[in-house]
């Protein structure tokens, strides 16, 4: 089943307790696409790169089942950058650099090939340039999932009300819900983002886990304990790839597998963190991701007896 990737090809470079890097390949994008990659063969990224960006590296892709058709590579110009340092605890970060170069006047264009995909994703963007891509799309997607991000919140809040009323999940973190629902309890604000548009949210909560509700129901996932997490730079739309990949995989979008997507998701988000930017994430085997999915598995599983 085709996968539609919308979102960003960058680099970064990253500082955390436990080391720095120089520019790394990153972007939101990539993350989701590489992640999604270990459940379907058929995904479509469109972006925009500069022609600083290496074709290594896009090649990478090719050899992760990524249709880089879609991909503008502007002559001249410089690919998005972005630069942050993490504090101690990992969940806090102070962005360094932004340069937006390609990025600033991205239009998206989706190739015909593209058009009739079954699922979208959209990775984190401005909410205009969401729309955009779902305009272009002849027939509506079995299933769209957006990212967004608490500045567009703040700087389109009626352009992001907008976009949310043409997709069914979003994805966010549980800062974002509550800005967004203006809501401190996770379950009320749930609510009231879901009166907006979207049938399903997923709220991120990092090391704490993900949360999955529609209007009638909530499930809990956990976040593996990990011995050692370098980098939480793109754990995110590494969590959002596994999720999607697998529904692009099972081609069953109910809520009950939905639950199980949030585990692979999980999975992928755990690997992400173990390394700096994509590193963990290229060229794992389809056992080290089966392995890693049954110790979550194995984490939340106990019989009880009650009376």
């Amino acid at each position: 089943m085709s996968l539609l990737v919308v979102g960003t090809v960058a680099f970064d470079a990253i500082e955390t307790p436990f080391g720095k890097t120089d520019k790394i390949i990153g972007g939101a994008a990539t993350y989701i696409s590489l992640a999604a990659s270990y459940f379907t063969n058929k995904i479509n990224l469109v972006s925009v790169v500069g022609d600083d960006f290496p074709k290594e590296s896009i090649e990478m892709m090719h050899r992760h089942h990524v249709n880089t058709d879609g991909l503008q590579i502007k002559k001249g110009e410089k690919s998005f950058f972005w630069s942050g340092k993490y504090h101690t605890d990992m969940n806090t970060r102070d962005t360094l650099a932004t340069e937006l170069n390609v990025l600033a006047d991205f239009n998206p264009i989706v190739p015909d090939s593209y058009k009739n995909c079954e699922f979208l994703m959209l990775g984190n963007l401005t909410p205009a340039v969401q729309q955009k891509v779902i305009a272009q799309l002849p027939n509506r997607p079995k299933l769209i999932v957006l990212d967004t991000m608490n500045f567009w919140m703040n700087v389109a809040l009626d352009e992001l009300i907008k976009t949310l009323k043409m997709v069914d999940v979003l994805t966010i973190n549980d800062e974002e819900a509550r800005i967004l629902s203006k809501e401190y309890s996770l379950v009320k604000g749930a609510q009231k983002i879901l009166a907006m548009g979207p049938k399903i949210l997923i709220i991120k909560k990092g090391e704490h886990g993900a949360l999955l509700f529609n209007k009638e129901q909530v499930f809990f996932a956990p976040a593996l304990p990990l011995e050692d997490v370098f980098d939480p730079t793109g754990a995110g739309d590494s969590f959002a790839g596994g999720f999607i990949g697998y529904l692009a995989k099972t081609k069953d979008i109910s809520f009950d597998n939905m639950k199980r997507a949030i585990i692979f998701g999980s999975a992928m988000a755990s690997f992400c963190v173990e390394k700096f930017g994509t590193e963990k994430l290229i060229g794992l085997t389809k056992k080290e991701v089966d392995e890693r999915v049954q110790e979550f598995v194995d984490l939340v599983q106990f019989e009880i007896e009650l009376g």
